[in-house]
Protein backbone atom coordinates (compact mmCIF):
# COMPACT_ATOMS: atom_id res chain seq x y z
CA UNK A 1 0.00 0.00 0.00
CA UNK A 2 0.94 3.42 -0.73
CA UNK A 3 0.10 6.43 2.02
CA UNK A 4 0.79 9.33 0.69
CA UNK A 5 0.81 12.42 3.44
CA UNK A 6 -0.42 15.63 3.21
CA UNK A 7 2.08 18.91 2.78
CA UNK A 8 1.37 20.99 6.05
CA UNK A 9 1.31 24.25 4.68
CA UNK A 10 -1.14 24.32 1.45
CA UNK A 11 0.49 24.81 -2.03
CA UNK A 12 -1.00 25.86 -5.35
CA UNK A 13 -4.01 23.92 -7.01
CA UNK A 14 -3.24 21.47 -4.35
CA UNK A 15 -6.99 20.55 -4.57
CA UNK A 16 -7.05 20.00 -8.46
CA UNK A 17 -3.83 17.71 -8.00
CA UNK A 18 -4.89 15.71 -5.71
CA UNK A 19 -8.21 15.06 -7.84
CA UNK A 20 -5.75 13.85 -10.31
CA UNK A 21 -3.56 11.64 -7.84
CA UNK A 22 -6.93 10.18 -6.43
CA UNK A 23 -7.66 9.82 -10.45
CA UNK A 24 -4.38 8.00 -10.92
CA UNK A 25 -5.12 5.20 -8.16
CA UNK A 26 -4.43 7.06 -4.87
CA UNK A 27 -5.95 4.97 -2.33
CA UNK A 28 -4.67 6.53 1.24
CA UNK A 29 -4.66 10.05 1.74
CA UNK A 30 -3.59 11.04 5.07
CA UNK A 31 -5.11 14.76 5.41
CA UNK A 32 -2.53 16.39 7.67
CA UNK A 33 -2.59 19.86 8.00
CA UNK A 34 -1.55 21.30 12.01
CA UNK A 35 -2.48 25.02 11.27
CA UNK A 36 -6.18 24.58 10.33
CA UNK A 37 -8.67 24.69 12.08
CA UNK A 38 -11.64 23.02 12.32
CA UNK A 39 -13.45 25.02 9.90
CA UNK A 40 -10.38 25.32 7.41
CA UNK A 41 -10.57 21.23 7.99
CA UNK A 42 -14.09 21.10 6.89
CA UNK A 43 -13.95 23.91 4.12
CA UNK A 44 -10.77 21.96 2.55
CA UNK A 45 -12.78 18.59 2.77
CA UNK A 46 -15.53 20.28 0.97
CA UNK A 47 -13.44 21.02 -1.59
CA UNK A 48 -13.09 17.45 -2.53
CA UNK A 49 -15.31 15.36 -4.59
CA UNK A 50 -17.23 13.07 -2.21
CA UNK A 51 -16.78 10.11 -4.41
CA UNK A 52 -12.67 10.18 -2.77
CA UNK A 53 -13.89 11.02 1.03
CA UNK A 54 -13.54 7.02 1.99
CA UNK A 55 -9.88 7.61 0.73
CA UNK A 56 -9.07 10.05 3.22
CA UNK A 57 -7.74 9.83 6.68
CA UNK A 58 -7.81 12.57 9.37
CA UNK A 59 -4.81 13.48 11.30
CA UNK A 60 -6.72 16.36 13.27
CA UNK A 61 -9.92 16.50 14.33
CA UNK A 62 -10.94 13.06 14.73
CA UNK A 63 -15.33 14.09 14.94
CA UNK A 64 -15.04 15.06 11.25
CA UNK A 65 -15.12 11.08 10.93
CA UNK A 66 -18.88 11.35 11.72
CA UNK A 67 -19.35 14.48 9.24
CA UNK A 68 -17.77 13.19 5.80
CA UNK A 69 -17.58 9.57 4.80
CA UNK A 70 -13.90 9.17 5.40
CA UNK A 71 -11.15 6.34 5.32
CA UNK A 72 -10.21 6.98 8.90
CA UNK A 73 -8.22 8.27 11.68
CA UNK A 74 -5.10 8.68 12.79
CA UNK A 75 -3.11 9.50 15.81
CA UNK A 76 0.44 11.49 15.60
CA UNK A 77 2.49 9.85 18.40
CA UNK A 78 1.99 12.29 20.57
CA UNK A 79 -1.78 12.10 20.98
CA UNK A 80 -1.66 8.25 20.89
CA UNK A 81 0.63 8.82 23.72
CA UNK A 82 -1.94 11.48 25.85
CA UNK A 83 -5.39 9.89 24.54
CA UNK A 84 -5.15 6.16 24.13
CA UNK A 85 -2.83 5.29 26.44
CA UNK A 86 -3.96 7.37 29.12
CA UNK A 87 -8.30 7.99 28.23
CA UNK A 88 -10.64 5.98 28.37
CA UNK A 89 -13.48 6.47 26.29
CA UNK A 90 -11.88 8.57 23.54
CA UNK A 91 -13.97 6.66 20.58
CA UNK A 92 -17.53 6.56 22.49
CA UNK A 93 -18.28 9.72 20.27
CA UNK A 94 -16.76 8.59 16.92
CA UNK A 95 -18.14 6.80 14.27
CA UNK A 96 -15.65 4.06 13.74
CA UNK A 97 -17.63 1.23 12.01
CA UNK A 98 -15.99 0.28 9.34
CA UNK A 99 -12.85 2.74 9.34
CA UNK A 100 -9.17 2.26 9.98
CA UNK A 101 -6.92 3.70 12.97
CA UNK A 102 -3.28 4.23 12.34
CA UNK A 103 -0.64 5.86 14.54
CA UNK A 104 2.69 7.47 13.72
CA UNK A 105 6.28 6.22 15.52
CA UNK A 106 9.61 6.56 15.56
CA UNK A 107 11.29 4.42 17.59
CA UNK A 108 10.59 0.15 16.46
CA UNK A 109 10.94 -0.90 20.14
CA UNK A 110 7.65 1.13 20.82
CA UNK A 111 5.70 0.29 17.96
CA UNK A 112 6.22 -3.53 18.68
CA UNK A 113 5.60 -2.84 22.47
CA UNK A 114 2.51 -0.81 21.76
CA UNK A 115 -0.72 -2.80 22.77
CA UNK A 116 -2.92 -1.00 21.15
CA UNK A 117 -3.95 -2.77 17.85
CA UNK A 118 -4.09 -0.50 14.95
CA UNK A 119 -4.80 -0.98 11.16
CA UNK A 120 -1.49 -0.20 9.87
CA UNK A 121 1.88 1.79 11.75
CA UNK A 122 3.21 4.68 10.24
CA UNK A 123 7.27 4.16 11.52
CA UNK A 124 9.83 6.75 10.12
CA UNK A 125 12.70 8.08 9.17
CA UNK A 126 13.89 4.42 7.32
CA UNK A 127 15.92 6.89 4.96
CA UNK A 128 16.78 10.19 5.47
CA UNK A 129 13.62 12.97 4.78
CA UNK A 130 13.63 14.51 2.11
CA UNK A 131 11.19 17.02 3.53
CA UNK A 132 12.38 17.58 6.90
CA UNK A 133 16.22 18.81 6.75
CA UNK A 134 18.32 17.21 9.37
CA UNK A 135 16.16 13.99 9.89
CA UNK A 136 19.01 11.65 9.13
CA UNK A 137 18.12 8.18 8.15
CA UNK A 138 17.55 5.03 10.61
CA UNK A 139 17.21 1.89 8.17
CA UNK A 140 14.90 0.14 10.44
CA UNK A 141 14.69 -3.68 9.87
CA UNK A 142 11.24 -4.74 10.61
CA UNK A 143 11.02 -8.24 9.04
CA UNK A 144 9.97 -10.14 12.03
CA UNK A 145 7.59 -8.12 13.07
CA UNK A 146 3.72 -9.56 12.01
CA UNK A 147 2.61 -5.92 12.39
CA UNK A 148 1.58 -3.92 9.14
CA UNK A 149 4.08 -1.72 9.31
CA UNK A 150 4.52 1.00 6.60
CA UNK A 151 7.76 2.93 5.81
CA UNK A 152 8.11 6.59 5.93
CA UNK A 153 11.05 8.75 5.08
CA UNK A 154 13.24 9.51 2.20
CA UNK A 155 11.05 7.29 -0.18
CA UNK A 156 11.48 7.67 -3.53
CA UNK A 157 11.95 5.74 -6.54
CA UNK A 158 15.13 4.88 -5.55
CA UNK A 159 14.49 3.37 -2.26
CA UNK A 160 11.06 1.86 -2.72
CA UNK A 161 12.89 -1.53 -3.36
CA UNK A 162 15.29 -1.43 0.02
CA UNK A 163 12.29 -0.11 1.63
CA UNK A 164 10.60 -3.86 0.83
CA UNK A 165 13.29 -5.49 1.49
CA UNK A 166 13.34 -4.04 5.09
CA UNK A 167 9.68 -5.73 5.40
CA UNK A 168 7.84 -3.18 5.45
CA UNK A 169 4.26 -3.33 4.02
CA UNK A 170 4.37 -0.58 2.34
CA UNK A 171 5.16 3.02 1.57
CA UNK A 172 4.29 6.37 2.88
CA UNK A 173 5.55 9.46 0.53
CA UNK A 174 5.23 12.68 1.67
CA UNK A 175 8.03 15.04 -0.02
CA UNK A 176 8.83 12.48 -3.01
CA UNK A 177 5.35 14.04 -4.67
CA UNK A 178 4.85 17.43 -3.00
CA UNK A 179 8.38 18.43 -3.20
CA UNK A 180 8.98 17.32 -6.80
CA UNK A 181 8.03 19.37 -10.16
CA UNK A 182 5.28 17.91 -11.53
CA UNK A 183 3.28 16.01 -8.27
CA UNK A 184 1.34 14.04 -10.59
CA UNK A 185 4.18 12.35 -12.39
CA UNK A 186 6.34 11.61 -9.26
CA UNK A 187 3.31 9.60 -8.09
CA UNK A 188 2.77 8.09 -11.15
CA UNK A 189 6.52 6.92 -11.19
CA UNK A 190 6.16 5.92 -7.39
CA UNK A 191 3.18 3.63 -7.43
CA UNK A 192 4.53 2.17 -10.92
CA UNK A 193 7.98 1.54 -9.09
CA UNK A 194 5.96 -0.28 -6.12
CA UNK A 195 3.94 -2.46 -7.75
CA UNK A 196 6.77 -3.46 -9.72
CA UNK A 197 8.73 -4.95 -6.58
Amino acid sequence: MIVLIAPEQDIPNEIKILHQLFEAGLQYYHFRKPFKNYQEHVAFLNQIDTKYHNRIVVHYFHELINEFNLKGIHFQEQKRRDVLENGKGYFNNLNMIGKTMSSSFHEFQELENCEIEFDYYLLSPVFSSISKQGYAGRGFDVTNSSKKIIGMGGINTSTIKDTLKLGFKGIGVLGGVWNSENCLESFKNIKRCYEEQ
